[in-house]
């Protein structure tokens, strides 16, 4: 997971990824410091991506473990697209499905019956590498969706000056999900402020529509429209055609 976030930032900016720096500390336990190098060389070989290096610090035994790593990606040549370049009259686009995670997590604390595929997307999200790097050129704007599709989606009005009208009927929920919850606005709701989800937000042109579909049939991306950017900024919501009034908690704040 330390991997698949940072790659997922670059993931947002449509950037090729050239390696990574890991930051680790030791504390003597030699088979827990071996099984998270295991883990670190096998994410990294499915990715494609060279460790380049980094430090470790020895730390006293039974204090917590602190790990940091920064992803170093090559900018596409026609730019890397930022959160602030939605435009009114732009179509709101989202990759994959939300809340998987955020179910995850209430699975691993032992408040819901656990299921593997929501485990998954929390433990081991996967960044959106290819999908980023092909849809680029064709977006004004692109973020990763990690502290909750609300909260990420009005940090992108606000940056763009726009108003981001999203239809929460329309937000991807996966059959994992809908097994243990129902369909229902507070599903919705809960799902769309959850955060971890490491989803591609991005916002383009409706004439790019079809070559959107394009590249994620080809690359085997669900991806779903969310609504229009309009005159304004921030946020709107709307259900089934009605207004309603954002929650008070959009997502992880920091």
């Amino acid at each position: 997971k330390l991997v698949a976030v940072n790659l997922s930032d670059l993931a947002a900016k449509g950037a090729a990824p050239l390696g990574v720096l890991v930051g680790y500390s030791l504390t003597g336990d030699e088979l827990w410091d071996a099984a998270f190098v295991r883990g670190l060389g096998d994410v990294l070989r499915r990715y494609d991506v060279p460790l380049l290096g980094g430090d470790t610090v020895g730390i006293p035994a039974g204090a917590p473990r602190t790990f940091g790593l920064t992803a170093i990606g090559k900018a596409p040549a026609t730019g890397a697209p930022a959160r602030s370049g939605a435009k009114p009259g732009d179509q709101i686009w989202v990759t994959g499905t939300i809340g998987n995670a955020g179910l995850g997590l209430a699975m691993r604390l032992g408040q819901v019956e656990p299921n593997e595929t929501c485990l998954a997307a929390y433990c081991r999200p996967e960044p959106q590498l290819a999908f980023g790097q092909a849809v680029a050129p064709h977006v004004h704007a692109m973020m990763d969706v990690s502290d909750g599709l609300l909260i990420d989606a009005q940090r992108m009005g606000l940056a763009s000056g726009c108003e981001l009208g999203v239809m929460l009927e329309t937000i991807p929920l996966s059959a994992a999900l809908l097994a243990v919850r129902p369909d229902v606005l507070d599903t919705r709701l809960s799902a769309a402020t959850a955060g971890d989800d490491y989803q591609l937000l991005f916002t383009a042109d409706p004439s790019a529509a079809a070559a959107i579909r394009e590249i994620a049939a080809g690359l085997n991306v669900p991806v779903t429209p969310l609504g229009h950017a309009g005159v304004g900024e921030g946020i709107m919501l709307t259900h089934r055609a009605q207004r309603i009034a954002l929650p008070e908690r959009l997502g992880f704040m920091h």
